[in-house]
Protein backbone atom coordinates (compact mmCIF):
# COMPACT_ATOMS: atom_id res chain seq x y z
CA UNK A 1 0.00 0.00 0.00
CA UNK A 2 0.99 3.24 -0.71
CA UNK A 3 1.98 5.48 2.42
CA UNK A 4 1.61 9.22 2.75
CA UNK A 5 3.19 11.34 5.17
CA UNK A 6 1.05 14.61 5.44
CA UNK A 7 3.94 15.94 7.95
CA UNK A 8 2.18 19.36 7.99
CA UNK A 9 -0.85 18.70 8.04
CA UNK A 10 -3.82 17.97 5.29
CA UNK A 11 -7.60 19.49 5.20
CA UNK A 12 -10.04 16.63 5.84
CA UNK A 13 -11.23 16.90 2.22
CA UNK A 14 -7.78 16.11 0.80
CA UNK A 15 -6.95 12.79 3.92
CA UNK A 16 -10.44 11.46 2.79
CA UNK A 17 -9.45 11.90 -1.11
CA UNK A 18 -6.34 10.11 -0.66
CA UNK A 19 -7.55 7.51 1.13
CA UNK A 20 -10.84 6.84 -1.10
CA UNK A 21 -7.80 5.98 -3.66
CA UNK A 22 -6.52 3.24 -1.61
CA UNK A 23 -3.58 4.96 0.53
CA UNK A 24 -2.62 5.28 4.21
CA UNK A 25 -2.27 8.87 5.20
CA UNK A 26 -0.51 9.37 8.26
CA UNK A 27 -0.33 12.87 9.98
CA UNK A 28 1.42 12.65 12.75
CA UNK A 29 4.29 15.48 13.19
CA UNK A 30 7.59 13.78 12.75
CA UNK A 31 10.59 16.17 14.08
CA UNK A 32 12.56 16.71 11.24
CA UNK A 33 15.98 15.33 13.29
CA UNK A 34 13.94 12.33 13.00
CA UNK A 35 12.94 12.23 9.42
CA UNK A 36 16.14 10.33 7.74
CA UNK A 37 15.11 7.62 9.90
CA UNK A 38 11.78 7.48 9.80
CA UNK A 39 10.71 8.90 6.17
CA UNK A 40 12.18 6.12 4.19
CA UNK A 41 9.11 4.09 5.10
CA UNK A 42 6.70 6.45 3.15
CA UNK A 43 6.38 7.14 -1.11
CA UNK A 44 5.04 10.46 -0.73
CA UNK A 45 5.65 13.25 2.05
CA UNK A 46 3.54 16.16 2.13
CA UNK A 47 4.75 19.22 3.48
CA UNK A 48 3.82 23.46 4.39
CA UNK A 49 6.77 25.80 4.82
CA UNK A 50 7.70 24.13 8.77
CA UNK A 51 9.42 21.07 6.81
CA UNK A 52 11.99 20.84 4.98
CA UNK A 53 13.37 18.40 2.32
CA UNK A 54 16.89 18.27 0.93
CA UNK A 55 19.35 16.56 -0.76
CA UNK A 56 20.74 14.42 2.30
CA UNK A 57 17.26 13.33 3.46
CA UNK A 58 16.05 12.83 -0.20
CA UNK A 59 18.88 10.25 -0.79
CA UNK A 60 17.70 8.28 2.48
CA UNK A 61 14.30 7.95 0.97
CA UNK A 62 15.09 5.30 -2.17
CA UNK A 63 10.89 4.75 -1.79
CA UNK A 64 9.66 8.62 -2.05
CA UNK A 65 7.46 8.71 -5.46
CA UNK A 66 6.33 12.50 -4.50
CA UNK A 67 7.39 15.46 -2.44
CA UNK A 68 4.37 18.29 -2.14
CA UNK A 69 4.20 21.48 -0.80
CA UNK A 70 0.76 22.88 0.27
CA UNK A 71 1.31 26.18 -0.64
CA UNK A 72 3.51 28.44 -3.11
CA UNK A 73 6.58 28.58 -2.69
CA UNK A 74 9.27 25.87 -2.29
CA UNK A 75 12.33 26.91 -0.83
CA UNK A 76 11.86 24.24 1.71
CA UNK A 77 12.50 22.00 -0.95
CA UNK A 78 16.03 20.77 -2.93
CA UNK A 79 12.85 20.83 -6.20
CA UNK A 80 15.73 20.30 -8.83
CA UNK A 81 17.54 17.73 -7.07
CA UNK A 82 14.48 15.58 -6.40
CA UNK A 83 13.49 16.00 -10.19
CA UNK A 84 16.58 15.02 -11.15
CA UNK A 85 15.71 11.60 -9.18
CA UNK A 86 12.41 10.76 -11.11
CA UNK A 87 10.65 12.51 -8.05
CA UNK A 88 7.62 14.33 -8.79
CA UNK A 89 7.38 18.21 -6.72
CA UNK A 90 4.37 19.16 -6.70
CA UNK A 91 2.50 22.61 -5.12
CA UNK A 92 -0.45 24.40 -5.10
CA UNK A 93 -0.23 28.05 -6.50
CA UNK A 94 -4.03 28.80 -7.15
CA UNK A 95 -5.10 27.38 -3.95
CA UNK A 96 -4.26 30.22 -1.35
CA UNK A 97 -4.21 33.01 -3.75
CA UNK A 98 -7.51 34.81 -2.28
CA UNK A 99 -6.73 34.01 1.00
CA UNK A 100 -3.29 35.93 0.66
CA UNK A 101 -4.53 38.62 -1.22
CA UNK A 102 -7.09 39.53 1.21
CA UNK A 103 -5.08 39.43 4.18
CA UNK A 104 -2.79 42.12 2.69
CA UNK A 105 -5.67 44.37 1.77
CA UNK A 106 -6.32 43.36 5.73
CA UNK A 107 -3.25 44.88 6.39
CA UNK A 108 -3.19 47.86 4.38
CA UNK A 109 -6.72 48.88 5.48
CA UNK A 110 -6.08 48.77 8.93
CA UNK A 111 -2.85 50.80 8.08
CA UNK A 112 -4.74 53.04 6.17
CA UNK A 113 -7.12 53.58 9.47
CA UNK A 114 -4.38 53.35 12.01
CA UNK A 115 -6.79 50.32 13.33
CA UNK A 116 -3.72 48.01 14.22
CA UNK A 117 -2.92 50.99 17.12
CA UNK A 118 -6.52 51.89 18.05
CA UNK A 119 -6.94 47.91 18.88
CA UNK A 120 -4.08 47.88 20.87
CA UNK A 121 -4.59 51.14 22.92
CA UNK A 122 -8.45 51.37 22.99
CA UNK A 123 -8.26 48.49 25.68
CA UNK A 124 -5.90 50.58 27.85
CA UNK A 125 -6.69 53.83 27.72
CA UNK A 126 -9.92 53.88 25.46
CA UNK A 127 -12.17 54.24 28.45
CA UNK A 128 -9.60 57.23 29.93
CA UNK A 129 -8.14 59.47 27.30
CA UNK A 130 -10.85 58.35 24.32
CA UNK A 131 -10.71 62.44 22.91
CA UNK A 132 -6.80 61.84 22.52
CA UNK A 133 -6.70 58.74 20.82
CA UNK A 134 -9.32 59.62 18.41
CA UNK A 135 -7.73 63.23 17.59
CA UNK A 136 -4.62 60.22 17.37
CA UNK A 137 -5.80 58.04 14.63
CA UNK A 138 -8.11 60.61 13.03
CA UNK A 139 -5.80 61.51 10.33
CA UNK A 140 -6.31 58.33 7.83
CA UNK A 141 -6.26 57.81 4.28
CA UNK A 142 -9.11 56.46 1.63
CA UNK A 143 -7.55 53.81 -0.33
CA UNK A 144 -9.99 54.93 -3.85
CA UNK A 145 -7.45 56.51 -6.13
CA UNK A 146 -4.61 55.19 -4.71
CA UNK A 147 -2.00 53.94 -6.80
CA UNK A 148 -0.83 50.23 -5.08
CA UNK A 149 2.25 48.80 -7.08
CA UNK A 150 2.91 45.04 -6.80
CA UNK A 151 5.55 43.60 -7.07
CA UNK A 152 5.14 39.99 -8.70
CA UNK A 153 2.39 39.52 -11.03
CA UNK A 154 1.67 35.63 -10.94
CA UNK A 155 -1.56 34.06 -9.40
CA UNK A 156 -1.30 36.19 -6.18
CA UNK A 157 -0.56 39.41 -7.01
CA UNK A 158 -3.36 39.23 -10.10
CA UNK A 159 -5.75 38.35 -6.83
CA UNK A 160 -4.59 40.88 -5.36
CA UNK A 161 -5.04 43.81 -8.24
CA UNK A 162 -8.32 42.55 -8.57
CA UNK A 163 -8.97 43.67 -5.29
CA UNK A 164 -7.46 46.32 -5.62
CA UNK A 165 -9.50 47.34 -8.64
CA UNK A 166 -12.74 46.42 -7.12
CA UNK A 167 -11.84 49.26 -4.33
CA UNK A 168 -11.16 51.67 -7.11
CA UNK A 169 -7.26 51.46 -7.16
CA UNK A 170 -4.57 52.01 -9.88
CA UNK A 171 -2.26 49.11 -10.27
CA UNK A 172 1.39 49.10 -10.96
CA UNK A 173 2.40 45.86 -11.30
CA UNK A 174 6.12 44.32 -11.38
CA UNK A 175 7.60 41.03 -12.81
CA UNK A 176 10.09 39.64 -14.97
CA UNK A 177 7.95 37.22 -16.78
CA UNK A 178 4.96 38.45 -17.24
CA UNK A 179 4.24 41.33 -19.35
CA UNK A 180 0.36 41.92 -18.64
CA UNK A 181 -2.58 39.55 -17.21
CA UNK A 182 -6.67 39.95 -17.72
CA UNK A 183 -8.21 40.54 -14.72
CA UNK A 184 -11.34 39.41 -14.00
CA UNK A 185 -13.81 41.15 -11.63
CA UNK A 186 -17.13 39.20 -10.94
CA UNK A 187 -20.08 41.10 -9.72
CA UNK A 188 -22.42 38.37 -8.01
CA UNK A 189 -25.20 40.92 -7.23
CA UNK A 190 -25.29 41.69 -11.40
CA UNK A 191 -26.28 37.78 -12.32
CA UNK A 192 -22.60 36.86 -12.03
CA UNK A 193 -21.15 39.47 -14.27
CA UNK A 194 -17.99 39.97 -14.83
CA UNK A 195 -15.72 42.84 -15.59
CA UNK A 196 -12.46 42.59 -17.40
CA UNK A 197 -9.45 44.59 -17.37
CA UNK A 198 -6.13 44.16 -19.40
CA UNK A 199 -2.88 45.42 -16.70
CA UNK A 200 0.16 45.51 -18.25
CA UNK A 201 3.52 45.44 -16.04
CA UNK A 202 5.36 48.39 -15.65
CA UNK A 203 9.51 48.44 -14.66
CA UNK A 204 10.62 48.34 -11.11
CA UNK A 205 11.60 52.34 -10.97
CA UNK A 206 8.33 53.62 -12.47
CA UNK A 207 6.62 51.09 -10.00
CA UNK A 208 8.72 52.33 -6.83
CA UNK A 209 8.42 55.89 -7.50
CA UNK A 210 4.51 56.26 -7.96
CA UNK A 211 3.26 53.67 -5.91
CA UNK A 212 1.05 54.85 -2.97
CA UNK A 213 1.02 51.40 -1.27
CA UNK A 214 3.62 48.42 -1.62
CA UNK A 215 2.95 44.62 -1.85
CA UNK A 216 5.14 41.83 -2.39
CA UNK A 217 3.97 38.69 -3.64
CA UNK A 218 7.41 36.97 -5.08
CA UNK A 219 9.31 33.69 -4.48
CA UNK A 220 12.94 34.83 -2.45
CA UNK A 221 16.22 33.06 -2.87
CA UNK A 222 17.64 33.91 0.41
CA UNK A 223 20.08 36.18 -1.27
CA UNK A 224 19.83 40.24 -1.38
CA UNK A 225 16.63 41.82 -0.46
CA UNK A 226 14.51 42.86 -2.70
CA UNK A 227 13.21 45.97 -0.84
CA UNK A 228 16.21 47.55 0.72
CA UNK A 229 17.93 50.86 1.46
CA UNK A 230 18.06 51.51 -2.19
CA UNK A 231 14.47 51.00 -3.61
CA UNK A 232 13.14 52.79 -0.60
CA UNK A 233 14.82 56.10 -0.79
CA UNK A 234 13.22 55.64 -4.59
CA UNK A 235 9.95 55.15 -2.79
CA UNK A 236 6.85 58.02 -2.66
CA UNK A 237 7.55 59.79 0.82
CA UNK A 238 4.28 57.99 3.38
CA UNK A 239 4.32 54.86 1.53
CA UNK A 240 2.97 51.45 3.04
CA UNK A 241 5.12 48.54 2.24
CA UNK A 242 3.60 44.96 2.73
CA UNK A 243 5.26 41.56 2.85
CA UNK A 244 3.08 38.50 3.13
CA UNK A 245 5.12 36.35 1.26
CA UNK A 246 8.31 35.29 2.89
CA UNK A 247 10.95 36.66 4.98
CA UNK A 248 14.02 38.25 3.28
CA UNK A 249 12.09 39.64 0.49
CA UNK A 250 12.02 43.16 2.65
CA UNK A 251 15.49 44.66 4.51
CA UNK A 252 14.12 44.40 8.16
CA UNK A 253 17.18 47.11 9.43
CA UNK A 254 16.29 49.27 6.24
CA UNK A 255 12.48 49.16 6.73
CA UNK A 256 12.89 50.31 10.63
CA UNK A 257 14.93 53.23 9.59
CA UNK A 258 12.59 54.14 6.82
CA UNK A 259 9.52 53.90 9.45
CA UNK A 260 11.79 55.88 12.02
CA UNK A 261 12.30 58.63 9.34
CA UNK A 262 9.05 59.07 8.09
CA UNK A 263 10.03 57.96 4.77
CA UNK A 264 7.77 54.86 5.27
CA UNK A 265 4.31 55.44 6.85
CA UNK A 266 3.69 51.76 7.54
CA UNK A 267 4.64 48.74 7.05
CA UNK A 268 2.77 45.13 7.51
CA UNK A 269 4.75 41.70 7.62
CA UNK A 270 2.94 38.40 7.81
CA UNK A 271 6.14 36.65 7.40
CA UNK A 272 9.64 37.62 9.06
CA UNK A 273 13.33 36.81 9.49
CA UNK A 274 14.14 33.90 11.99
CA UNK A 275 11.03 32.44 12.06
CA UNK A 276 9.70 31.42 14.26
CA UNK A 277 11.74 33.86 16.09
CA UNK A 278 11.19 37.21 14.57
CA UNK A 279 12.85 40.77 15.77
CA UNK A 280 11.08 41.93 18.38
CA UNK A 281 11.49 45.55 17.52
CA UNK A 282 9.46 44.84 14.06
CA UNK A 283 6.89 42.94 16.56
CA UNK A 284 6.82 46.12 18.86
CA UNK A 285 6.91 48.90 16.48
CA UNK A 286 3.97 51.13 16.54
CA UNK A 287 3.61 51.62 12.25
CA UNK A 288 3.86 47.87 11.85
CA UNK A 289 1.01 45.70 11.95
CA UNK A 290 1.55 42.35 12.31
CA UNK A 291 1.04 38.54 11.76
CA UNK A 292 1.96 35.16 12.56
CA UNK A 293 2.60 34.07 8.69
CA UNK A 294 -1.02 32.70 8.66
CA UNK A 295 -1.87 34.08 4.26
CA UNK A 296 -2.73 30.81 3.43
CA UNK A 297 -4.53 29.82 6.95
CA UNK A 298 -8.23 30.02 5.67
CA UNK A 299 -10.75 27.01 6.39
CA UNK A 300 -11.66 27.90 2.57
CA UNK A 301 -7.68 28.00 1.32
CA UNK A 302 -6.50 24.92 3.15
CA UNK A 303 -9.78 23.15 1.87
CA UNK A 304 -8.28 24.06 -1.86
CA UNK A 305 -4.71 22.95 -0.97
CA UNK A 306 -5.37 19.35 0.36
CA UNK A 307 -8.04 18.68 -2.65
CA UNK A 308 -5.69 19.96 -5.18
CA UNK A 309 -2.54 18.28 -3.81
CA UNK A 310 -4.88 14.97 -3.25
CA UNK A 311 -5.44 15.42 -7.22
CA UNK A 312 -2.12 16.09 -8.17
CA UNK A 313 -0.87 12.59 -6.12
CA UNK A 314 -3.03 10.31 -7.26
CA UNK A 315 -3.31 11.28 -10.68
CA UNK A 316 1.16 10.88 -10.59
CA UNK A 317 0.42 7.65 -8.81
CA UNK A 318 -2.01 5.84 -11.42
CA UNK A 319 -0.31 6.75 -14.51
Amino acid sequence: MIRILANDGISADGKLLLEDAGYEVVTDKIPQDELPEKLPAFDVVIVRSATKIRKELIDKCPNLKVIARGGVGMDNIDVEYARSKGILVANTPAASSRSVAELAFTHILSLSRFVHLANREMPVKGSTEFKALKKAYGGGMELKGKTLGILGFGRIGQETARVALAMGMKVLPVDLYVSDATIEIELFEMDQASLSVKISTVDMDTMLSNSDVITAHVPFSGDKALLGTEEIAKMKDGVIIVNTARGGIVDEEALLEALDSGKVRGAALDVFNNEPTPNTNLLNHPKISVSPHIGAATGEAQANIGLELADQIIAHLDK
